[in-house]
């Protein structure tokens, strides 16, 4: 029994360190090269011992004013996304839960087909009626096809945070002469608290790396920082491979820091879903 426990043990650690190199190691890649000289990034052998500068970050100020405008877009599209889907996805949620009927059942298979369609399956066939509605390179709707490219998964997350919610306190509200909208917003949404942040971390980290809906959908004014970021790589004058580094560990760091700073709200989250009673 104890060399069995040994070997899972150590089984898991080395699963551990594995996915811990796999997920680090790029993102550690990444920053450093943004930190060396130009020379030194593609050096062979590779230099891990080198002197740090912020010439990469200083010219991507001065040469690539955009990228700022386009993490300005971001930060905009992915907060009213989030808002939207959250919104949506709690009161889809809320109906799911205390509602039962043969049609709300066999819809609930479709919202997860609908999560599994690819993007451009619906882009192309979205382009003409965007332009009739003249919200082509709009904040606008990259805000509403985000959220609502995630509201399926998102409905099926807080209906089952919400099934967890004894309907007791339904109930007991509804006795008090509080109607459908102040249960969910008096009840309910505090005690799903968990599964709405959950359901915001998977829509932020969604809606800020996202590129395609951007690519199709904008040309200037919405343009986001991935869009910018990609332009890079197609500059006519070379690829400039310290700023694009420095553009990507910009780009990275707001939304690496959220959901750092979220991962306990997630996790408990999570767990909080999946149990019962």
């Amino acid at each position: 029994m104890r060399a069995k426990t040994l070997l899972t043990g150590v089984g898991k650690t080395v699963a551990i360190c594995v996915i811990l190199l796999w997920s680090l190691v790029p993102i550690g890649f990444i920053v450093m090269s943004s930190l060396k000289p130009g020379a030194d990034i593609f050096a062979v052998p590779p230099k891990y011992i080198f002197e740090p500068t912020l010439q990469h970050y200083a010219e991507l100020w001065t040469r690539w004013g955009a990228f700022f405008q386009g993490l300005l877009n971001s930060t905009v599209i992915t907060a009213g996304a989030t808002a939207l889907a959250v919104a949506a996805s709690t009161c889809a949620g809320y109906v799911y839960s205390r509602n039962s009927s043969r049609f709300l059942n066999a819809s609930v298979l479709s919202l997860i087909v609908v999560r599994l369609i690819p993007p451009i399956v619906v882009t192309l066939p979205l382009f003409p009626i965007v332009n009739a509605l003249k919200l082509n390179d709009t904040h606008i709707v990259l805000m509403v096809l985000y959220a609502t490219f995630f509201v399926s998964l998102g409905t099926v997350l807080m209906r089952t945070f919400i099934d967890q919610i004894p309907r007791e306190l339904d109930e007991a509200a509804a006795i008090d002469g509080a109607g459908r909208l102040t249960i969910l917003r008096r009840v309910i949404v505090p005690l799903a608290s968990p599964g709405i942040l959950a359901v915001a971390v998977f829509v932020v980290v969604f809606a800020w790396n996202e590129f395609l809906f951007a690519f199709i959908f904008t040309a200037t004014r919405a343009k986001t920082a991935p869009l910018v970021i990609s332009e890079m790589l197609g500059s006519i004058d070379g690829v400039d491979w310290g700023i694009l580094f420095a553009a990507s560990t910009v780009q990275l760091a707001p939304v690496l820091l959220f959901v750092i700073f979220m991962n306990r709200y997630l996790v408990a989250g999570l767990t909080a879903g999946a149990t019962k009673g």
